[in-house]
């Protein structure tokens, strides 16, 4: 088993402060065997807002719960009509240089596993291959009667075949895909069924409400376990999904490093807290590190 960095601090206590040195991430980070779990943080650089930073949209937005999209009807018509547009801007979405950086660590062999909160697809394209998606992903769609999953391409398709004239103009994005959108633009939209037994369809993610796949979480867990240090992303750790796995590794006196800017609620599980941008200080750890690939440099 990989022995595990030490740093001078003590699990639960007082949150220590934050810092925008990067030596105590750069020790852990270089012993290897690190788990990496990002939050909507690691993708604002992209154009994909997050839910609590200081443009955070819940300040503004009220997510779609998942009670709420399988007992209405109008509620699913305004969420797919909302997403319909705003799925678009998800999947042009392009990977920054966070993602690129863990990407590089994961080459290096520092990074030992990856687990993220966000349900954009974007540590895939920017280089990471294996990611567990905690809360699934806007590039799938599954039936809710049977179960069947099909590409979110292939239902954009038949939206659009289904309402040729929706001209709708979108307003801000939202971290799950959707748009706002005043009720006089959802109004109309038709919404299309499973194409395999008629059932109603939902993107392949977590609504607020709904719990996250039980073998996910233990994939999660058995990450976390293993890991010589947990390094935090982007995340606010605000909801129990992700705050789960930070009270894990500390409980088991695995050092946690945050990288966010803002508090977080699991700050006073972590040995070190750094508050910058995430490009910015990613990019520097890979460099110090020298993990980044030559045809990055």
């Amino acid at each position: 088993m990989r022995t595990r960095p030490t740093l001078s601090w003590t699990p639960a206590g007082e949150p220590l402060p934050r810092t925008t040195s990067l030596d105590d991430v750069v020790r852990l980070t270089g012993a290897g065997g690190v788990v990496v779990l990002s939050g909507a943080g690691l993708s604002t650089e992209s154009g994909i807002p997050d839910y609590r930073g200081a443009t955070g949209s819940l300040r503004r937005h009220t997510p779609m719960t998942y009670q709420e999209f399988v007992a209405a009807e109008h509620a699913r018509r305004r969420y797919w009509a909302r997403s319909h547009l705003g799925w678009r801007t998800i999947a042009r979405a392009r990977p920054n240089e966070g993602h690129r950086a863990v990407a590089a660590l994961q080459a290096a062999g520092l990074v030992a596993g990856v687990i993220t909160q966000n349900v954009d697809g974007l540590h895939q394209a920017g280089g990471t291959p294996d990611v567990v998606e905690l809360h699934g992903s806007l590039d799938r769609v599954v039936c809710l009667s049977c179960g069947a999953r099909s590409p979110r391409e292939e239902l954009d398709r038949r939206l659009h075949e289904a309402n040729p004239d929706f001209t709708a103009t979108a307003g801000r994005i939202n971290p799950d895909g959707d748009v706002e959108l005043p009720e006089t633009a959802v109004h109309g939209f038709r919404v299309v069924p499973c194409l395999r037994c008629g059932g109603v369809l939902k993107p392949d993610v977590v609504f607020f409400g709904e719990n996250v796949e039980p073998s996910r979480v233990d994939r999660c867990y058995r990450l976390v376990d293993t890991a010589s240090a947990l390094l935090v992303l982007g995340s606010s750790l605000t909801v129990m999904s992700g705050l789960r796995f930070v009270r894990r590794a500390a409980e088991a006196g695995t050092p946690v490093a945050i990288v966010n800017q803002g508090p977080t609620r699991g700050d006073k599980y972590a040995a070190v807290r750094v508050d910058l941008p995430l490009g910015r200080a990613l990019t520097a750890l890979v460099d110090r590190l020298g993990a980044r690939p030559s045809r990055y440099r």
